[in-house]
C-alpha cells in the first residue's frame, strides 16, 4: 500500500516537535513533511505535479501568509478543494473557529497545553486522517 504524506504546517519549533513525537508515537508510517510558513505551504501543495498528502495539519499564525489565507487558496484551486485541511491552533477564539469553518476547513483543534493531552489530541486527529478517514481522489484537470 502506498501511504500518503500527512503535511505540518507550522511555525513553532517546539509545537514542530511535539507534533512530530506524537504522530511517530501513533506509530503512523505516513512520511509527515514540515512546512514552516505559509508561502512555503502554498508552494509545496499547489505545485501540480506533486501528489497531494492524506492531510494538511495547519497553523493559523504563521509568518509570509497566514493560515486562513493558505485554507483560503487551497480552496479556490480546483485540484486542491477537497484536501483534507485540519486547522491545529492554540486559538480559542469563536470567531476563528467560524471563519476557518466557513472557508472550508474539514475540522479545528485546538492544541492543548499540557503535554500528554497535546501527544494524545494529535495522535487522535493522525489516526483518525491517516487510517480511519476515506478520502475522495483529486480529479486531474483537463490539458
Amino acid at each position: 500500500m502506498n501511504l500518503k504524506s500527512i503535511v505540518l504546517v507550522e511555525d513553532n519549533p517546539q509545537d514542530e516537535m511535539l507534533t512530530l513525537r506524537s504522530l511517530e508515537k501513533a506509530k503512523l508510517a505516513n512520511e509527515i513533511v514540515v512546512l514552516r510558513d505559509g508561502q512555503e505551504a502554498l508552494d509545496y501543495l499547489l505545485e501540480p505535479d506533486r501528489d497531494l498528502p492524506t492531510v494538511v495539519l495547519l497553523d493559523l499564525g504563521l509568518p509570509k501568509v497566514s493560515g486562513l489565507e493558505v485554507l483560503t487558496r487551497l480552496r479556490k484551486d480546483p485540484r486542491t478543494r477537497l484536501l483534507p485541511v485540519t486547522i491545529l491552533t492554540s486559538s480559542d477564539e469563536e470567531e476563528d473557529r467560524l471563519r476557518c469553518y466557513e472557508g472550508g476547513a474539514n475540522s479545528f483543534v485546538r492544541k492543548p497545553v499540557e503535554f500528554a493531552a497535546f501527544a494524545e489530541t494529535i495522535a487522535r486527529v493522525g489516526f483518525y486522517w491517516a487510517i480511519l478517514n476515506e478520502a475522495v481522489q483529486p480529479r486531474r484537470s483537463n490539458p
